[in-house]
Formats: C-alpha cells, structure tokens, sequence
C-alpha cells in the first residue's frame, strides 16, 4: 500500500513516535507499505518554522534528509496537483492539508491523517 502522511504524522514518526497512534504505527509498519511525504509538508513545516509555530520546530532541511534516509519517498508538487484542489469542496481551511487530499486523490495513494476534520473527505483518507 502506498501511504502519503500528512504533516503531523511525518514529525511525530521523525521527532516523537510515541505520539502515532496504535492504527498509525501498524501502518507506517506494514511490510509492503510504501511511505510517502510531499514536499508540500516539507515548503509547510518551513513556513510554519519561520513564523514561530510550536508545534513546527523541526528544521525542514533535517526533516527532509531524515525522511529520506528513513526510506520514505519524496513526491514533488505539480500543477496536476495544484488544479485537482478545486475537486474538492471546502471542509477544512488548511491549504497544505487540502493539496495533500489532491495529491493522495490524483496518485492513487491513502493518505493518513490524525486530522478528522481532513478525515471528513472520505475517499483516500483513513484518520489513524
């Protein structure tokens, strides 16, 4: 199975995987998963970084070398990407969360999120 974490779930299985629920771990562990993360968490974490976030303390560049020493794979954002956001209808504000939701939908990934608001999409997204 090929799973796109969301933001959270990337920084809590890097930094604090104590914080990954039981159904997050089993995932995450699953011999044939494929683990996933966009460089849209990583432009996120960024942002969020530079603006003094608490929750956003990690260092992007880290987290990314981290991720990809881990095994995970990198998906790039696109425009097909970008332009399959207005597919969806406007349950939850967050822009990172909902181009994620896009990218799991146009790949043909899950994505896991412990977010129930991004989990209220249905369709590639399991809330763990």
């Amino acid at each position: 199975m090929n799973y796109l974490l969301d933001t959270h779930l990337l920084l809590w299985a890097a930094y604090t995987p104590a914080r990954l629920s039981a159904p997050a771990r089993a995932a995450i562990e699953e011999e044939d998963a494929t683990l996933i993360f966009s460089a849209a968490s990583i432009w996120e974490v960024a942002i969020k970084r530079a603006r003094n976030k608490p929750d956003f303390t990690a260092e992007p560049v880290i987290l990314r070398r981290a991720l990809l020493d881990a095994g995970y794979t990198e998906l790039p954002v696109t425009g097909v990407h970008a332009a399959a956001i207005m597919g969806f209808a406007e349950l939850h504000k967050d822009p990172f969360d909902r181009l994620l939701l896009a990218q799991a939908a146009t790949e043909g990934f899950l994505l896991l999120t412990a977010d129930a608001a991004l989990a209220a999409y249905g369709g590639p997204v399991r809330l763990v």
